[in-house]
C-alpha cells in the first residue's frame, strides 16, 4: 500500500472568497461614485465609466491573484482597503479634471496605479522572505541617505513650489523622499534590533522618568540633525517631520521607554523653533499657521495662506453631509488633485465622508499593527510597526496641515493624491506589509503537515 502524499494546505476557501467579494465591493463603490460625478456634471453616465471600471477591476484582480499565489495567508482586508482608497482618489481626480482644473488627469493616475500594482506584485514575487532585508540594514541606510540628498545635487535637483524635493532627468521627475522613507524604516528596524538592549538601559531619573544614558543619545541626535538638514536645505517640513517621528516611534517600540518619546518631541520642537528664527522659509510656514486669515498673507503670491484658506472654505461649504460629488467647487482650491485632495473630498462628501475615509485609513493601519503584534521575530515586529506608523503619521500630517491643526508640510494623502512617486512607494509599502502578514499568520510547518494528513484521510 503506497503512502499517501501530503498536499499543502491553502488558505480556507471561504476566506479567499470573502477577500475577493470585499475587493469586488470596493470596486463597485468606486464605480457608483464615478457614475455620481457624471450624473451631477453632465446629467448622464460618464462615457469612459466602463473602461475605468474594467481597468481598475482588472488591476486589482491581478493583484489578488498574485497575492493568492505568493502570500496566501496574508491579511484578507489589506488589499480591499487600499483598493477603496486608491479608487476614491481616482474619482476625485476625475471630478477635478472634468471641472477643467489644469494638471488633473485621472487616466494618468490610473496608469500610475497600474505601475504601482506591478511594483506590488514584483515585491511579493521577488521578496519571498522579508527577513532577508535585515542583512541589508546598512545598505538600506546608505540608499536612504543617497535618495535624501539627491534633490540637493546640481543638474538633477529641482525646486518646485518653493521646495527642493525633486530630481529631474530629461522630462521625467521623481520625488525620492517617498522611497527614502521605506529604506530608512528598513535601516531603523535592523539597527534597533541590534542595539535595543543598550538603548533600553536607564540613566538618571528625572521626576518620574528614567532618562537614557548620555552615551546612548548619539543615534537620536544624528537623526535629529538629519531631519533639520532636510527642513533647512530642502525646505521640506513634511519629510523632516515624517523621518524623525517614525524613528522616535520605532525607538519606543524597540525599548518601551517613554523618555525617548519625550526627548524626541523636545528636540524636534526646539529645532523647528530655532529654524523658524534663523530661516525665512521656515518662518513663513509658521506665520501662515498662526495667522491664516491675515489679508496680507492671503494676498501673498508665494508662501501665503490663499491655498489653506480656500481649502478651509471648501470644507466649511461641505458641512456635515457635503455638497455631493460633482456639485461643489473644489476646483477653486489650488492643487486640489494633489496636496489638497483631502479638502476637495471634504467639500463634496462632507464631514461624514471624511470621517468614513479616516476610518478606512485607521482600519488599514490597524491591520498593519496587528501584523506587527503577531510577528514571530523582533525585526518583523519593528518593520511592520514602522511601516504602519509611517502610513498613519503621514495621514495625520497631511490632514493636520489641511485643517490648520499643524503647519502645512507639502506631503500628499496616501493612495489618493495624484502623483507617481508617492503611489509607487506606498504600493511597495503595502506589499511589504502583506508579505509580513503572510509570514505572521501562516501556521507552523507541523500544523500544516497535520492538517494535510487530515485532509488526505478524510478523502
Amino acid at each position: 500500500m503506497s503512502t499517501p502524499s501530503i498536499e499543502p494546505v491553502p488558505m480556507p476557501a471561504k476566506r479567499r472568497l470573502a477577500q475577493l467579494a470585499m475587493l469586488a465591493f470596493a470596486v463597485v463603490i468606486v464605480m457608483f461614485a464615478y457614475a455620481n460625478v457624471g450624473l451631477a456634471i453632465d446629467k448622464q453616465i460618464p462615457a469612459g465609466m466602463l473602461a475605468y471600471g474594467l481597468g481598475l477591476g482588472g488591476l486589482m484582480l491581478a493583484a489578488y491573484l498574485v497575492l493568492a499565489k505568493f502570500a496566501p495567508w496574508a491579511d484578507p482586508l489589506i488589499l480591499p482597503l487600499v483598493t477603496l482608497i486608491n479608487g476614491l482618489g481616482l474619482v476625485v481626480i476625475y471630478r477635478l479634471e472634468e471641472s477643467g482644473m489644469p494638471g488633473a488627469s485621472a487616466s494618468g493616475q490610473l496608469l500610475w496605479t497600474a505601475i504601482g500594482v506591478v511594483m506590488f506584485s514584483a515585491t511579493l514575487i521577488v521578496l519571498r522572505d522579508h527577513r532577508a532585508l535585515q542583512r541589508l540594514t546598512y545598505t538600506a541606510g546608505a540608499v536612504g541617505l543617497a535618495l535624501l540628498i539627491a534633490p540637493l545635487l546640481p543638474f538633477i535637483g529641482k525646486e518646485i513650489n518653493g521646495a527642493r524635493i525633486w530630481i529631474g532627468i530629461g522630462g521625467f521627475t521623481l520625488q525620492p523622499a517617498e522611497f527614502t522613507k521605506l529604506a530608512l524604516v528598513v535601516f531603523f528596524a535592523g539597527y534597533l534590533v541590534a542595539k535595543r538592549d543598550v538603548l533600553a538601559l536607564a540613566g538618571r531619573r528625572l521626576l518620574f522618568i528614567d532618562l537614557p544614558r548620555a552615551r546612548d543619545l548619539g543615534p537620536i541626535l544624528i537623526v535629529w540633525g538629519l531631519s533639520l538638514g532636510v527642513l533647512i536645505m530642502q525646505k521640506d517640513l513634511g519629510s523632516s517631520l515624517l523621518i524623525f517621528g517614525t524613528f522616535i516611534a520605532m525607538l519606543y517600540i524597540a525599548t518601551q521607554r517613554t523618555s525617548w518619546v519625550l526627548i524626541g518631541i523636545l528636540l524636534f520642537l526646539g529645532g523647528a523653533v530655532l529654524a523658524g528664527l534663523l530661516f525665512d522659509h521656515v518662518a513663513a510656514r509658521f506665520e501662515v499657521f498662526l495667522n491664516p486669515e491675515s489679508q496680507v498673507l492671503f494676498d501673498r503670491e508665494l508662501g501665503g495662506s490663499y491655498q489653506l484658506m480656500q481649502g478651509l472654505f471648501g470644507m466649511s461649504q461641505g458641512g456635515v453631509l457635503g455638497t455631493g460629488l460633482g456639485q461643489g467647487h473644489p476646483n477653486e482650491i489650488p492643487l486640489a488633485f494633489s496636496d489638497f485632495i483631502f479638502a476637495a473630498t471634504g467639500e463634496e462628501l462632507g464631514l461624514t465622508g471624511l470621517m468614513a475615509l479616516l476610518m478606512v485609513y485607521a482600519l488599514l493601519v490597524e491591520r498593519g499593527l496587528r501584523t506587527s503584534i503577531a510577528a514571530r521575530d523582533p525585526f518583523s515586529k519593528l518593520l511592520a510597526g514602522g511601516l504602519s506608523f509611517i502610513l498613519a503619521w503621514q495621514v495625520f500630517i497631511i490632514v493636520g496641515g489641511v485643517t490648520n491643526l499643524i503647519p502645512l508640510t507639502g506631503l500628499v494623502t496616501p493612495f489618493m493624491s495624484q502623483g507617481g512617486s508617492a503611489l509607487l512607494a506606498n504600493w511597495i509599502l503595502i506589499a511589504l506589509l502583506v508579505r509580513m502578514s503572510d509570514a505572521a499568520r501562516k501556521p507552523p510547518p507541523q500544523a500544516i503537515q497535520d492538517e494535510g494528513m487530515t485532509q488526505v484521510f478524510q478523502r
